[in-house]
């Protein structure tokens, strides 16, 4: 798929020289605490090793997403997480990992941060919305145009701050670790689009975001919601018209493979954000040192996911293909025309919610 190759460099994480931790505070990641080694010959033995030796479990804390294919993306990012992070810490800090075990439903991974009962969650941006509806504004279609343009803008000031407004709104409880990536979202449905009015009267499958639904009105199309788990069975059995997603994720759960999901035209209209979420109350009992170890790690996996997004595109596309799905390519779409009813909801947001500001960064790094 086109503009794949825009991809934009990897950040560079310093190595951070492994010290030993002092005894945790109660704090929502599972603790293992240790006795003091004040006056312990021990000590001094651990202290003359090389940097690299292991020291006890301090912490341990639990990573939950949503997807459950082994060689989705997501798995691969916190796989990364979680490897850094022990390496960082030697040891110290341990991350336990549920790839959609917990949940497939990112609604219900949202309420089990929020109570403690997962310490870091990757969600859609959407659900945080009720209490930071600055957020809102990853929904809104063609605010971006490429990868390397996505990655470029929220890798400066508008993720950092925005991150910051996360911080604040929610008092600290939530906090963004990392802007992780859906890939680039595509129409698939029962028949061909090839500009706004082909979807006049037809139901599309879409998340709960006013700034989507606007869009896929003004296409002519009526949005419905339907969990992630269920939209196979939901487009095979005809109840929903088409749905859009990337490439990688609806080819993992067959979607193309449905009896409304065999046409797939690259309306490219959201290059995806997916956000990478800690326990607010958790991140603020940590040492600066902890924080520090966390955050890195963060960084590392947020690369490392978003890397094998962009190359898991191509090879998906193909397999979509491959199985008999039909691609309508983004040269064949008048892409233009769908900007046209895009661009007044991005400026009619952010005066809404005091986002002229976000939406001017983002168009000025075009």
């Amino acid at each position: 798929m086109k503009k794949i190759g825009k991809f934009f460099a990897l950040f560079s994480i310093c190595a951070v020289f492994a010290t030993s931790f002092l005894g945790c505070s109660r704090q929502r990641g599972h603790i293992v605490y240790r006795k003091s080694s004040r006056g312990d010959s021990s000590r001094q033995v651990q202290q003359s090793q090389a940097q690299q030796s292991t020291r006890a479990v301090e912490i341990r804390l639990s990573f939950a997403h949503n997807q459950t294919a082994m060689d989705n993306p997501y798995v691969f990012g916190a796989n990364a997480f979680r490897e850094k992070l022990e390496q960082l810490s030697n040891g110290s800090i341990e991350a336990e990992l549920f790839h959609g075990t917990k949940t497939e439903d990112e609604g219900e991974l949202y309420k089990k941060l929020q109570s403690g009962d997962s310490t870091i969650v990757v969600i859609s941006p959407g659900l945080l919305t009720s209490v930071v509806p600055e957020v809102d504004v990853f929904s809104l279609s063609y605010l971006f145009d490429n990868f390397a343009h996505w990655g470029g803008v929220l890798d400066g000031a508008f993720g950092q701050e925005l991150s910051e407004i996360v911080a604040t709104k929610t008092g600290g409880k939530i906090r963004i670790l990392g802007y992780w990536s859906a890939g680039v979202r595509d129409y698939y449905g029962k028949k061909p689009i090839y500009k706004p009015s082909d979807l006049s009267g037809m139901t599309i499958r879409i998340g709960n975001s006013p700034v989507q639904q606007q869009f896929w009105r003004a296409c002519g199309a009526t949005p419905k919601s339907v969990g992630w788990g269920e939209l196979f069975d939901v487009l095979n059995r005809g109840e929903v018209d088409s749905a859009e997603n990337d490439y990688t994720n609806f080819s993992l759960k067959n979607h193309h493979k449905a009896t409304n999901g065999k046409y797939v035209c690259e309306t490219e209209h959201d290059f995806t954000t997916r956000l990478m979420l800690v326990d607010g109350t958790f991140y603020d009992s940590l040492s600066a040192e902890q924080k520090s170890l966390l955050t890195q790690a963060a960084q590392y996996a947020t690369q490392v996911e978003r890397q094998k997004t962009f190359e898991q595109a191509s090879a998906s596309k193909a397999k979509v293909i491959a199985d008999g799905a039909v691609v309508v390519e983004n040269k064949e779409i008048d892409v233009d025309a769908f900007k046209a009813l895009a661009y007044p909801i991005q400026d009619e947001y952010a005066r809404k919610n005091g986002m002229e500001k976000f939406i001017k960064m983002a168009r000025d790094a075009r």
